[in-house]
């Protein structure tokens, strides 16, 4: 609800996208491809996991440039955007610089890795950002090491219990229909874990006790991972309003660009 009010988007989904390719583009062109898929009418573009701070792209110049492509879609829409900055670094020390870069720039909220950065780092963060008014974008990069394998490991469940006692706003939940696809109802049984303050022992969807997080925040979950326009109707249907659904090829992969695209699944949505 925080968020809502921040960004005064109420009764639907939230719309992403990653801009693709991940890596390559200068920081002006990658300002560009943001300002395109913010005016087309998406709420959030997204710096992919592997966008930090590269020989073609240094970070400072990334955060200047999407700062520049936010406001200016902001004055043609007369909606409020954001742009995930990616500020996920070898140290936490770097990590709360580069918040404190992108609030000074007027960002309304960074990305963090949090499962290569660490749960300790991710809380650094989480505090930072709850006490300055960003809002905190969790990737889960790296956690198929951890939970594909069947007989060992660690399960994406626990990861985003850990995640939520953490601190953060949104995560990557898989999609159910998309390339990175979870089953159903152990899908949906995270996402209750994330969002909801009490959650009912259900066998079937993978939670064998009762949940009752009190006033814990909880998180949104994020659909993001091959899912297209075609995609929404089940989309809209699994996740429900308060979801934040990431269109990255979806968007771009549109014949006639990136503001088409986007207009597309503003539409569809």
């Amino acid at each position: 609800q925080v968020e809502r009010d921040k960004l005064n988007k109420y009764g639907r989904p939230l719309l992403g996208c990653t801009i693709k390719p991940k890596l390559g583009l200068s920081a002006k062109n990658y300002g560009r491809a943001v300002y395109e898929c913010l005016r087309g009418g998406l709420d959030f573009t997204k710096d992919d996991e592997n966008v930090n701070s590269q020989p073609f792209m240094r970070w400072r110049d990334r955060f200047l440039f999407c700062a520049e492509a936010l406001f200016k879609a902001q004055a043609e829409t007369g909606e409020i955007k954001g742009h995930y900055l990616n500020a996920t670094a070898g140290t936490c020390e770097e990590m709360i610089k580069r918040a404190v870069f992108a609030r000074e720039l007027g960002a309304p909220i960074v990305m963090h890795d949090y499962l290569t950065g660490g749960f300790t780092a991710n809380t650094s963060l989480a505090h930072y950002c709850r006490d300055n008014g960003l809002l905190l974008h969790i990737h889960r990069a790296m956690h198929a090491v951890i939970d594909r394998q069947k007989n060992h490991g660690m399960h994406f469940r626990v990861l985003a219990k850990a995640l939520r006692l953490s601190g953060g706003d949104h995560i990557h939940a898989g999609t159910v229909v998309g390339k990175l696809e979870g089953e159903r109802e152990i899908t949906l049984g995270f996402v209750d874990l994330l969002r909801d303050d009490f959650v009912e022992k259900d066998r079937s969807r993978g939670i064998y006790f009762t949940q009752d997080w009190v006033s814990l925040p909880g998180v949104l979950p994020v659909a993001s991972g091959g899912i297209h326009v075609w995609h929404m109707p089940a989309l809209t249907e699994i996740f429900g309003d308060d979801s934040v659904l990431q269109f990255g090829g979806g968007t771009l992969g549109h014949p006639w660009g990136n503001a088409p695209g986007a207009v597309a699944n503003r539409v569809a949505l």
